[in-house]
């Protein structure tokens, strides 16, 4: 990997092992019963000084029965709430508002179904897939997810030699086309300023979010060009790597030779993002309410995902995987 990534994966691992040891109350409050991980840049092991922390809460049992009584939830988030702002951490977005706790059954239930999008459920689920990192309750975290990829691999058994994991394929795609909707549905006749921070927030999802959805895709696809199936132990250790050690991991596979050139462009075009992205928000807004500078910057969203593009067409080889994932 490159000098940036491996210092910034250095510094959030610290980070958040200093994180993790003033949350002693809330590690007993949620022992094997709950979790909490981080998403986001620190869920992606490459946080800056400016980050802020995007956490999700999951416990065992259902709505009606859940393993974490409501007076132990106030407690675990005030845990939160007081260690990061002993650390200096930006407090949580939208005043605490996305800071909810959700059950494993509200999770698995809500998969394909309309409930999924509007309690966030939908999003909780796919980035513990995509970008998680547990801070608190790790042996919960390990549960939960081996529940979630039995949901998703619910066919696995009578298909194990072919199995295609299409129904998770599906709901990765359909997370970065609501990260594009969203970000459409908000841009329309706004201040100068708030527009700026919509153009950095397209900049920055174009490459990180991107990232974080193709590269699990990228990691599956090239599991299934291999084998011809993917199992719950190729998820389970997709899940265990960051977005760029999937990337570092298709380096290391002989049969994705032909994209190991285009896969270290795509490593490099990710470190030039991180290091033109490591300033305070207030400076970022600035430079994109500047013509000049954001006409500057604007190419790079569209060459990485060109190079996004390119991989998925190498590492692809024009299987029935392959096409499910463009057509």
């Amino acid at each position: 990997m490159g000098e940036i990534l491996d210092s910034r994966q250095k510094e959030t691992v610290a980070r958040i092992e200093v994180l993790r040891k003033e949350l002693d109350d809330a590690e007993k409050l949620c022992g094997d019963k709950a979790c909490v991980y981080a998403t986001g840049s620190f869920g992606r092991r490459e946080a800056s000084a400016h980050s802020d922390l995007d956490l999700f809460i999951v416990g065992q049992g259902s709505p009606e029965k859940p393993a974490i009584r409501g007076l132990d939830e106030i407690l675990i988030k005030a845990d939160l709430i007081e260690a990061t702002r002993k650390l200096g951490i930006r407090d949580f977005s939208g005043d605490g508002e996305y800071l909810k706790h959700y059950t494993i059954k509200e999770l698995i239930d809500g998969l394909g179904t309309p409930q999924d999008d509007v309690e966030n459920t939908f999003t909780a689920r796919l980035l513990l897939l995509l970008e998680s990192c547990p801070l608190i309750g790790e042996t919960a975290y390990h549960q939960i997810t081996d529940e979630v990829i039995a949901a998703y691999w619910r066919d696995y058994e009578q298909n194990k030699n072919v199995f295609m994991p299409a129904f998770l394929a599906n709901d990765i795609l359909r997370m970065w086309r609501t990260f594009c909707v969203n970000y459409e549905a908000r841009t329309h006749s706004e201040p100068e300023k708030e527009m700026a921070k919509r153009r950095l927030k397209n900049y920055k999802l174009k490459h990180s979010r991107l990232l974080t959805c193709y590269s699990a895709l990228l990691y599956l696809l090239a599991v299934f060009t291999k084998n011809n199936t993917v199992s719950p132990v190729d998820a389970k250790e997709m899940i265990s790597l960051t977005p760029t050690g999937r990337l570092k991991w298709l380096l290391s596979q002989s049969h994705c030779g032909k994209a190991h050139k285009l896969i270290q462009k795509l490593i490099d075009q990710y470190e030039a993002f991180l290091s033109q992205t490591n300033l305070p928000e207030e400076e970022l807004v600035a430079l994109f309410m500047d013509k000049q500078k954001r006409k500057e910057r604007f190419g790079a969203p569209y060459e990485f995902g060109n190079s996004v593009f390119e991989v998925l067409n190498t590492i692809g080889k024009q299987s029935i995987f392959h096409r499910l994932l463009v057509v």
